[in-house]
C-alpha cells in the first residue's frame, strides 16, 4: 500500500460532495486532494512511481498540473502535483451523474419564474432530482397562493390541472418551505406550525375541530329521552356553551368516556392526549371543577401538568399510588418515557412520577394504562367526590 492517490480516489472525492450535495453549488475549477511520492520514493520505489504516474495519467474527468523534481541520482522528473476539474459537466462525468445533472439545471430553468426558490433548489439538489416528476405541480400551488392569498377555500377547491387535494395534504411539509419562501408575511400566519395546521398557517378553510360530550345527568335539559347525553359539537361551539355542569371529567379512553358513572350536575369529555386548542378557548372551564384521568406513566402525568397549564384548578383522577399498585398485574410497558421535570404536580403526584421516572418501582419504564383500571375501583372513588 503506497498511500498514494488514485484515480478511484479523485472519483470518490467528487461523489462525495455529490452524496453531501455539494458538488453543484461548487466553484470551478475545482481542486482535488492529491497525494503522490515524495523525492525518496523516486530512488527507492521507482518502478511503483512510474506505474503510479501512468495510472493517474489514464484517468479521465480532472486535469493534472505536474511538477518538476530533482533527484540527485536519477536526475530531474515530472510528477502529478495537483488534480483540477475544471468544470460541472466534467465533475458529473467523472461520477456518472451527467445525466442527474442535466436535470438538475431543466429544474433551474422551470423555477426562473420563482427566483425566491432557486437558493432552495441549490442547497437541496438530490431533493430535488427526486421531486422532478410532481416540481410542475408544486410551482402551479405555489403561483396560486400567490395569486390568492389566504384564499378562505377548502383545499379540494383548489382548481388546478393535475393537482387534487391528496397531493396538496401529502405534500404539505414541503410546500410549507417553498411558501415560507415566496409569500409575504401578512400572508402566513406565523402561530400555526407543523402539517396538521397547513390550513390555518396559510389561511386556507379547515374542518372544524370536534368536542365529544357526554352528560353524566339524565336531568340536564339537553338529554333526550332513552339517549345516552353523547354530543359532538365544534371547538367553536365548546368553546361558548357555559352548561350548567359544576364539574367537568377528562378522560382519555374512548370506552371510559361511554361507560362513565351517572352524576349529578357533571359531564365528561373526551380528551386528546397534548392536543389543547380545541378546549382551551373554552374559558367556562375555569369556573367549573375540572378532573383529568390519564394513564397513570410519565407522558399521563405530563398531560396532567400541561392540563394545569391551561386550567391550574385541575385534579387528578385515579392517577395515585393506591390505584397503581392495586393493579399491578395489569402493568404495562410505557413504550418512550418522558424524563422531564414537571413543575406543577402536587407533592403526591411529584413523588410518583418520580418514581415512574426513575423506574424505583420496576427495572422498566412501568404504565397502567386507564383503561385496565376496574370499574368497581372507579364507582368507589366517584363515590367519593363530595
Amino acid at each position: 500500500m503506497t498511500g498514494w492517490t488514485t484515480p478511484a480516489d479523485l472519483k470518490a472525492q467528487v461523489l462525495r460532495l455529490w452524496q453531501r450535495d455539494e458538488l453543484l453549488s461548487a466553484a470551478f475549477p475545482l481542486r482535488l486532494s492529491l497525494r503522490g511520492p515524495e523525492s525518496a520514493d523516486l530512488s527507492e520505489r521507482f518502478e511503483a512511481v512510474r506505474a503510479w504516474i501512468a495510472e493517474l495519467g489514464q484517468g479521465t474527468g480532472y486535469r493534472l498540473v505536474w511538477r518538476e523534481l530533482r533527484h540527485r541520482v536519477i536526475g530531474s522528473n515530472r510528477l502529478p502535483d495537483q488534480a483540477w476539474v475544471d468544470s460541472a459537466d466534467d465533475a458529473l462525468r467523472l461520477i456518472g451523474k451527467l445525466r442527474e445533472g442535466r436535470a438538475f439545471a431543466a429544474l433551474l430553468s422551470l423555477t426562473e419564474q420563482q427566483p425566491a426558490l432557486l437558493p432552495w433548489l441549490q442547497a437541496k439538489p438530490q431533493r430535488a432530482l427526486a421531486l422532478a416528476p410532481d416540481w410542475p405541480r408544486l410551482l402551479a400551488i405555489v403561483a396560486w397562493l400567490q395569486a390568492h392569498p389566504r384564499p378562505g377555500v377548502y383545499l379540494r377547491q383548489v382548481d388546478l390541472p393535475g393537482v387534487h387535494s391528496k397531493f396538496i395534504e401529502a405534500q404539505r411539509g414541503l410546500l410549507s418551505q417553498l411558501l415560507d419562501l415566496v409569500l409575504p408575511a401578512e400572508a402566513i400566519d406565523g402561530a400555526a406550525r407543523g402539517a396538521a395546521q397547513f390550513a390555518r398557517r396559510y389561511g386556507f378553510a379547515d374542518k372544524s375541530e370536534r368536542v365529544r360530550l357526554r352528560w353524566l345527568d339524565s336531568r340536564h335539559d339537553t338529554w333526550l329521552p332513552g339517549g345516552d347525553g353523547d354530543y359532538s359539537v365544534s371547538a367553536a361551539n365548546f368553546a361558548r356553551l357555559n352548561p350548567a355542569a359544576r364539574r367537568v371529567f377528562i378522560t382519555e379512553n374512548e370506552i371510559n368516556f361511554l361507560a362513565f358513572a351517572p352524576l349529578a350536575d357533571s359531564l365528561v369529555v373526551f380528551g386528546a392526549g397534548y392536543g389543547f386548542d380545541a378546549l382551551s378557548q373554552a374559558t367556562w372551564l375555569h369556573q367549573r371543577e375540572l378532573h383529568y384521568w390519564g394513564d397513570i406513566d410519565t407522558h399521563g402525568f405530563a398531560i396532567l401538568d400541561q392540563w394545569r397549564s391551561h386550567f391550574p384548578q385541575t385534579q387528578s383522577l385515579l392517577m395515585d399510588r393506591d390505584t397503581l399498585l392495586a393493579h399491578e398485574v395489569l402493568w404495562t410497558t410505557e413504550p418512550q418515557p418522558t424524563q422531564r421535570d414537571l413543575p406543577r404536580l402536587n407533592d403526591a403526584e411529584r413523588r410518583l412520577y418520580d418514581d415512574l421516572r426513575w423506574r424505583r418501582l420496576k427495572d422498566a419504564p412501568l404504565r397502567l394504562e386507564q383503561e385496565r383500571v376496574g370499574f368497581d375501583w372507579l364507582l368507589r372513588r366517584m363515590a367519593t367526590l363530595p
